[in-house]
Protein backbone atom coordinates (compact mmCIF):
# COMPACT_ATOMS: atom_id res chain seq x y z
CA UNK A 1 0.00 0.00 0.00
CA UNK A 2 1.08 3.53 -0.26
CA UNK A 3 0.21 6.81 1.84
CA UNK A 4 0.07 8.82 -1.39
CA UNK A 5 -3.19 8.81 -3.13
CA UNK A 6 -2.77 12.00 -5.77
CA UNK A 7 -1.51 11.10 -8.80
CA UNK A 8 1.18 12.92 -10.21
CA UNK A 9 1.57 14.78 -13.47
CA UNK A 10 2.45 11.50 -16.27
CA UNK A 11 1.44 8.99 -13.43
CA UNK A 12 -0.41 5.78 -15.23
CA UNK A 13 -1.32 2.35 -13.13
CA UNK A 14 -3.72 1.77 -10.42
CA UNK A 15 -1.71 3.97 -8.34
CA UNK A 16 1.21 4.83 -5.29
CA UNK A 17 3.66 1.77 -5.07
CA UNK A 18 2.50 -0.23 -8.11
CA UNK A 19 1.90 2.91 -10.36
CA UNK A 20 4.49 4.82 -13.17
CA UNK A 21 5.06 7.95 -12.16
CA UNK A 22 6.64 8.41 -15.05
CA UNK A 23 9.82 9.53 -14.05
CA UNK A 24 13.44 8.45 -13.91
CA UNK A 25 16.05 8.97 -11.05
CA UNK A 26 19.35 7.75 -10.51
CA UNK A 27 20.41 8.11 -6.52
CA UNK A 28 24.11 8.42 -5.53
CA UNK A 29 24.77 7.40 -2.09
CA UNK A 30 21.39 5.43 -1.21
CA UNK A 31 22.75 3.21 1.81
CA UNK A 32 23.45 5.48 3.95
CA UNK A 33 21.36 6.46 6.99
CA UNK A 34 18.64 9.14 4.76
CA UNK A 35 18.89 7.17 1.30
CA UNK A 36 17.30 4.32 2.54
CA UNK A 37 14.36 7.07 3.59
CA UNK A 38 14.61 8.45 0.59
CA UNK A 39 14.12 5.40 -1.39
CA UNK A 40 10.53 4.48 0.30
CA UNK A 41 9.42 7.98 -0.72
CA UNK A 42 10.45 7.16 -4.27
CA UNK A 43 8.85 3.85 -4.39
CA UNK A 44 5.58 4.31 -2.80
CA UNK A 45 5.71 7.27 -5.81
CA UNK A 46 6.17 4.90 -8.63
CA UNK A 47 8.89 6.40 -9.56
CA UNK A 48 11.93 3.93 -11.67
CA UNK A 49 15.49 4.36 -9.91
CA UNK A 50 18.72 4.00 -10.60
CA UNK A 51 21.08 3.61 -7.14
CA UNK A 52 24.62 3.87 -7.55
CA UNK A 53 26.35 0.52 -5.87
CA UNK A 54 30.07 0.38 -5.18
CA UNK A 55 29.75 -2.55 -3.21
CA UNK A 56 28.66 -5.84 -2.87
CA UNK A 57 24.97 -6.47 -3.96
CA UNK A 58 23.91 -7.50 -0.60
CA UNK A 59 24.31 -4.09 0.75
CA UNK A 60 21.58 -2.44 -1.41
CA UNK A 61 18.86 -5.70 -1.36
CA UNK A 62 16.75 -4.22 1.51
CA UNK A 63 15.68 -1.13 -0.97
CA UNK A 64 14.54 -3.52 -3.34
CA UNK A 65 11.32 -4.11 -0.99
CA UNK A 66 10.40 -0.73 -1.32
CA UNK A 67 9.76 -0.79 -5.01
CA UNK A 68 7.69 -2.71 -7.29
CA UNK A 69 8.86 -5.16 -9.66
CA UNK A 70 10.99 -3.76 -12.14
CA UNK A 71 11.41 -0.48 -10.77
CA UNK A 72 14.28 -0.16 -9.47
CA UNK A 73 18.45 -1.35 -10.57
CA UNK A 74 21.58 -1.06 -9.45
CA UNK A 75 24.31 -0.08 -11.45
CA UNK A 76 27.80 -0.97 -9.92
CA UNK A 77 30.36 2.03 -10.17
CA UNK A 78 33.45 3.70 -8.57
CA UNK A 79 34.05 7.34 -7.47
CA UNK A 80 36.67 7.65 -8.97
CA UNK A 81 35.50 6.01 -12.93
CA UNK A 82 34.06 9.05 -14.51
CA UNK A 83 32.30 6.76 -17.33
CA UNK A 84 31.02 4.01 -14.20
CA UNK A 85 29.37 7.38 -13.23
CA UNK A 86 27.94 8.32 -16.20
CA UNK A 87 26.40 5.12 -16.55
CA UNK A 88 24.95 5.04 -13.21
CA UNK A 89 22.74 8.21 -14.29
CA UNK A 90 21.76 7.06 -17.84
CA UNK A 91 18.57 8.11 -19.06
CA UNK A 92 17.66 9.85 -15.73
CA UNK A 93 15.09 12.85 -15.56
CA UNK A 94 17.07 13.71 -11.97
CA UNK A 95 19.88 12.81 -10.23
CA UNK A 96 20.07 13.12 -6.34
CA UNK A 97 23.55 13.30 -4.34
CA UNK A 98 23.44 11.70 -0.70
CA UNK A 99 27.30 10.75 -0.75
CA UNK A 100 28.68 11.73 2.77
CA UNK A 101 30.72 10.41 5.32
CA UNK A 102 31.47 11.69 9.05
CA UNK A 103 34.95 10.34 8.88
CA UNK A 104 37.71 9.88 6.37
CA UNK A 105 37.91 6.25 5.67
CA UNK A 106 41.18 4.33 5.79
CA UNK A 107 42.73 1.58 4.07
CA UNK A 108 45.39 -0.84 4.73
CA UNK A 109 48.60 -0.83 2.73
CA UNK A 110 52.01 -2.48 2.36
CA UNK A 111 54.89 -0.46 2.85
CA UNK A 112 56.28 0.40 -0.41
CA UNK A 113 59.60 1.38 1.08
CA UNK A 114 59.71 -2.77 2.48
CA UNK A 115 60.38 -1.37 5.94
CA UNK A 116 59.07 -1.80 9.66
CA UNK A 117 55.98 -1.72 9.48
CA UNK A 118 54.94 -3.94 6.81
CA UNK A 119 51.40 -2.38 6.91
CA UNK A 120 50.62 1.27 6.85
CA UNK A 121 47.09 2.55 7.01
CA UNK A 122 45.94 5.19 4.09
CA UNK A 123 43.38 7.44 3.67
CA UNK A 124 40.69 5.76 1.34
CA UNK A 125 38.30 8.89 0.85
CA UNK A 126 39.03 12.07 2.74
CA UNK A 127 36.52 14.67 3.28
CA UNK A 128 37.58 16.23 0.15
CA UNK A 129 36.87 13.65 -2.30
CA UNK A 130 33.69 12.40 -0.67
CA UNK A 131 32.57 15.82 -0.65
CA UNK A 132 33.99 18.44 -3.17
CA UNK A 133 35.23 15.79 -5.91
CA UNK A 134 32.64 13.17 -6.32
CA UNK A 135 29.47 15.33 -6.16
CA UNK A 136 31.67 18.11 -9.01
CA UNK A 137 31.65 14.95 -10.67
CA UNK A 138 28.45 14.18 -10.45
CA UNK A 139 27.44 18.29 -11.57
CA UNK A 140 29.58 17.84 -14.77
CA UNK A 141 28.35 14.74 -15.95
CA UNK A 142 24.62 16.23 -15.39
CA UNK A 143 25.55 18.77 -17.51
CA UNK A 144 27.49 17.04 -20.15
CA UNK A 145 24.48 14.51 -20.20
CA UNK A 146 21.65 17.60 -20.13
CA UNK A 147 20.00 15.80 -17.02
CA UNK A 148 17.08 17.91 -15.99
CA UNK A 149 17.50 18.04 -12.51
CA UNK A 150 19.85 17.63 -10.10
CA UNK A 151 19.59 17.65 -6.17
CA UNK A 152 22.55 17.89 -3.67
CA UNK A 153 22.93 17.05 -0.19
CA UNK A 154 24.78 19.67 1.88
CA UNK A 155 24.21 20.59 5.81
CA UNK A 156 23.21 23.56 8.08
CA UNK A 157 26.81 23.63 9.29
CA UNK A 158 28.31 23.74 5.73
CA UNK A 159 30.20 27.36 5.72
CA UNK A 160 33.40 28.78 4.52
CA UNK A 161 36.13 29.09 6.74
CA UNK A 162 34.33 26.64 9.24
CA UNK A 163 36.70 25.01 12.17
CA UNK A 164 35.72 21.61 11.64
CA UNK A 165 36.80 19.89 8.05
CA UNK A 166 33.70 17.76 7.24
CA UNK A 167 31.41 21.34 7.19
CA UNK A 168 34.26 23.86 5.33
CA UNK A 169 34.44 20.47 2.39
CA UNK A 170 30.62 20.19 2.54
CA UNK A 171 30.69 24.52 1.87
CA UNK A 172 33.19 23.61 -0.58
CA UNK A 173 30.75 20.91 -2.59
CA UNK A 174 27.65 23.42 -2.93
CA UNK A 175 30.02 26.00 -4.31
CA UNK A 176 31.79 23.14 -6.71
CA UNK A 177 28.02 21.89 -7.91
CA UNK A 178 26.68 25.62 -8.17
CA UNK A 179 29.57 26.50 -10.61
CA UNK A 180 29.11 22.60 -12.63
CA UNK A 181 25.22 22.69 -12.88
CA UNK A 182 23.90 26.44 -11.79
CA UNK A 183 20.12 25.10 -11.74
CA UNK A 184 21.13 22.46 -9.19
CA UNK A 185 18.79 22.18 -5.92
CA UNK A 186 20.45 22.33 -2.62
CA UNK A 187 18.74 20.57 0.45
CA UNK A 188 20.79 22.00 3.88
CA UNK A 189 19.11 19.89 6.71
CA UNK A 190 20.69 20.22 10.38
CA UNK A 191 21.60 16.93 12.25
CA UNK A 192 19.23 13.97 11.22
CA UNK A 193 17.42 12.04 14.16
CA UNK A 194 15.76 8.45 13.69
CA UNK A 195 16.84 5.04 14.06
CA UNK A 196 20.10 4.64 12.93
CA UNK A 197 21.26 8.36 13.70
CA UNK A 198 24.41 8.97 15.34
CA UNK A 199 23.10 11.92 17.54
CA UNK A 200 20.68 10.33 20.19
CA UNK A 201 22.26 6.54 19.72
CA UNK A 202 25.57 7.79 20.28
CA UNK A 203 25.01 9.59 23.26
CA UNK A 204 23.02 6.48 24.55
CA UNK A 205 25.81 4.38 23.18
CA UNK A 206 28.43 6.15 25.13
CA UNK A 207 26.19 6.02 28.40
CA UNK A 208 26.49 2.18 28.15
CA UNK A 209 30.29 2.63 28.23
CA UNK A 210 31.72 5.11 30.18
CA UNK A 211 30.90 6.65 34.35
CA UNK A 212 29.30 9.67 32.51
CA UNK A 213 27.39 11.56 29.28
CA UNK A 214 30.31 13.99 28.10
CA UNK A 215 29.21 17.21 26.62
CA UNK A 216 32.35 19.45 24.96
CA UNK A 217 33.05 22.49 26.99
CA UNK A 218 29.60 23.20 28.92
CA UNK A 219 27.47 21.69 26.18
CA UNK A 220 25.70 25.20 25.03
CA UNK A 221 26.46 24.84 21.64
CA UNK A 222 22.87 24.82 19.54
CA UNK A 223 21.41 22.16 17.11
CA UNK A 224 17.99 21.99 15.60
CA UNK A 225 17.82 18.26 14.96
CA UNK A 226 15.38 17.26 11.91
CA UNK A 227 13.31 13.86 11.34
CA UNK A 228 15.00 11.85 8.69
CA UNK A 229 11.51 11.15 7.32
CA UNK A 230 10.70 15.04 6.59
CA UNK A 231 14.30 15.68 4.76
CA UNK A 232 13.45 12.16 2.99
CA UNK A 233 9.62 14.07 2.27
CA UNK A 234 11.13 16.71 1.15
CA UNK A 235 13.38 15.17 -1.63
CA UNK A 236 9.99 13.56 -3.15
CA UNK A 237 8.69 16.68 -3.13
CA UNK A 238 11.41 18.06 -4.84
CA UNK A 239 10.89 15.45 -7.49
CA UNK A 240 7.81 15.71 -8.18
CA UNK A 241 7.94 18.93 -9.41
CA UNK A 242 11.49 19.49 -10.24
CA UNK A 243 11.26 22.72 -12.33
CA UNK A 244 9.55 24.26 -9.29
CA UNK A 245 12.81 23.88 -7.32
CA UNK A 246 15.75 24.69 -9.89
CA UNK A 247 18.62 26.83 -8.47
CA UNK A 248 17.07 27.01 -4.82
CA UNK A 249 18.48 26.03 -1.61
CA UNK A 250 16.06 24.87 1.29
CA UNK A 251 16.93 24.33 4.36
CA UNK A 252 15.32 21.63 6.64
CA UNK A 253 15.81 22.02 10.20
CA UNK A 254 13.39 21.00 13.27
CA UNK A 255 10.53 23.38 14.82
CA UNK A 256 12.62 23.66 18.32
CA UNK A 257 16.38 24.51 19.07
CA UNK A 258 18.27 22.93 21.87
CA UNK A 259 21.63 22.36 23.39
CA UNK A 260 23.65 19.64 23.48
CA UNK A 261 23.27 18.98 27.30
CA UNK A 262 19.68 19.21 26.98
CA UNK A 263 19.82 16.72 24.17
CA UNK A 264 22.04 13.93 26.32
CA UNK A 265 19.54 14.68 29.24
CA UNK A 266 16.53 14.55 27.17
CA UNK A 267 18.45 10.71 25.99
CA UNK A 268 18.94 9.82 29.92
CA UNK A 269 14.83 10.83 30.58
CA UNK A 270 14.14 8.04 27.58
CA UNK A 271 16.69 5.07 28.43
CA UNK A 272 17.05 5.18 32.68
CA UNK A 273 20.53 4.67 32.29
CA UNK A 274 21.49 7.05 35.08
CA UNK A 275 24.27 8.58 33.67
CA UNK A 276 25.63 12.24 34.70
CA UNK A 277 25.51 15.12 32.69
CA UNK A 278 29.65 16.40 32.78
CA UNK A 279 31.25 18.98 30.44
CA UNK A 280 34.81 18.28 29.47
CA UNK A 281 37.29 20.93 27.84
CA UNK A 282 37.38 20.85 24.02
CA UNK A 283 41.08 19.96 24.19
CA UNK A 284 40.50 17.00 26.37
CA UNK A 285 37.84 15.70 24.23
CA UNK A 286 40.01 16.17 21.14
CA UNK A 287 42.61 14.30 23.04
CA UNK A 288 40.49 11.60 23.68
CA UNK A 289 39.51 11.49 19.66
CA UNK A 290 42.96 10.98 18.63
CA UNK A 291 43.15 7.92 19.92
CA UNK A 292 39.65 6.96 19.08
CA UNK A 293 39.19 8.13 15.58
CA UNK A 294 41.76 5.00 14.73
CA UNK A 295 38.92 3.08 15.24
CA UNK A 296 37.31 1.29 12.07
CA UNK A 297 34.21 2.77 12.98
CA UNK A 298 35.08 5.51 15.31
CA UNK A 299 32.71 6.50 18.06
CA UNK A 300 34.46 9.96 18.20
CA UNK A 301 37.00 11.81 15.67
CA UNK A 302 38.73 15.31 16.15
CA UNK A 303 36.63 16.57 13.53
CA UNK A 304 33.67 15.30 15.20
CA UNK A 305 34.67 17.78 18.30
CA UNK A 306 34.94 20.58 15.97
CA UNK A 307 31.64 20.68 14.47
CA UNK A 308 30.07 19.91 17.79
CA UNK A 309 31.78 22.63 19.71
CA UNK A 310 29.68 25.31 17.53
CA UNK A 311 26.05 26.35 16.76
CA UNK A 312 24.31 24.05 14.50
CA UNK A 313 21.54 25.43 13.71
CA UNK A 314 19.04 27.43 11.15
CA UNK A 315 18.96 31.44 11.00
CA UNK A 316 16.84 32.83 13.20
CA UNK A 317 12.63 32.87 11.59
CA UNK A 318 12.90 36.65 11.00
CA UNK A 319 15.55 35.83 8.51
CA UNK A 320 13.41 33.91 6.38
CA UNK A 321 10.20 35.68 6.80
CA UNK A 322 12.20 39.13 5.51
CA UNK A 323 13.56 37.50 2.50
CA UNK A 324 12.61 39.21 -1.16
CA UNK A 325 13.45 37.66 -4.30
CA UNK A 326 13.95 34.12 -6.47
CA UNK A 327 17.61 33.63 -4.77
CA UNK A 328 15.90 33.89 -1.04
CA UNK A 329 16.42 30.70 0.91
CA UNK A 330 13.19 28.20 1.26
CA UNK A 331 12.61 26.40 4.11
CA UNK A 332 9.89 22.71 4.71
CA UNK A 333 7.06 24.83 5.33
CA UNK A 334 7.77 26.03 1.51
CA UNK A 335 7.23 22.67 0.45
CA UNK A 336 4.34 21.69 2.74
CA UNK A 337 6.56 19.93 5.51
CA UNK A 338 5.67 20.49 8.92
CA UNK A 339 8.77 19.22 11.31
CA UNK A 340 7.91 16.49 13.32
CA UNK A 341 8.90 17.17 16.93
CA UNK A 342 11.35 15.01 18.73
CA UNK A 343 9.56 14.21 21.31
CA UNK A 344 7.22 11.90 19.62
CA UNK A 345 10.05 9.80 17.86
CA UNK A 346 13.05 9.48 20.14
CA UNK A 347 11.29 6.78 22.64
CA UNK A 348 10.67 4.71 19.33
CA UNK A 349 14.41 3.38 18.88
CA UNK A 350 15.75 4.69 22.26
CA UNK A 351 13.73 2.34 24.87
CA UNK A 352 16.01 -0.92 23.79
CA UNK A 353 19.05 0.81 25.53
CA UNK A 354 17.21 0.92 28.86
CA UNK A 355 17.83 -2.25 31.06
CA UNK A 356 14.97 -4.88 30.62
CA UNK A 357 13.35 -3.03 28.11
CA UNK A 358 10.28 -0.47 27.99
CA UNK A 359 8.60 -3.37 30.06
CA UNK A 360 10.46 -2.90 33.15
CA UNK A 361 8.49 0.18 34.00
CA UNK A 362 5.73 -1.57 34.00
CA UNK A 363 5.55 -2.43 38.27
CA UNK A 364 4.39 -5.92 38.19
CA UNK A 365 4.87 -7.18 35.27
CA UNK A 366 7.55 -9.91 35.02
CA UNK A 367 6.96 -10.89 38.96
CA UNK A 368 3.00 -11.80 37.50
CA UNK A 369 4.53 -13.88 35.08
CA UNK A 370 5.69 -17.58 36.12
Amino acid sequence: TSKYVERINKEVGPGGRSSVSGRKVAVFGPTGFLGRYVAGELGQNGTKCYFANRGCELETRHLKVQFDLGMCKFVFYSPRERDSMAEVIADSDVVINLIGKYYETKTLVSNPNGYFPPILRKTNYSFTEAHVDIPRTIAELCTEMQVDNLIHLSSLAAKDGATSEWARSKFEGEMAVREAYPWATILRPAQLFGPEDRLLNWFAGVAGKVPFIPVIDDGQALLQPVYMSDVAECIRKIVDEPDKFEGKTIDCFGGQDFTYKEIAEFVMDITKQGKSVVGVPKDIMKLIATFTQVLPAPVLTRDQVELWSGDYAAQPEDFYKSQVGNDKILTMSDLGVEATPIEKIAFSYLHRYREGGHFVMNKGYHSEIQ
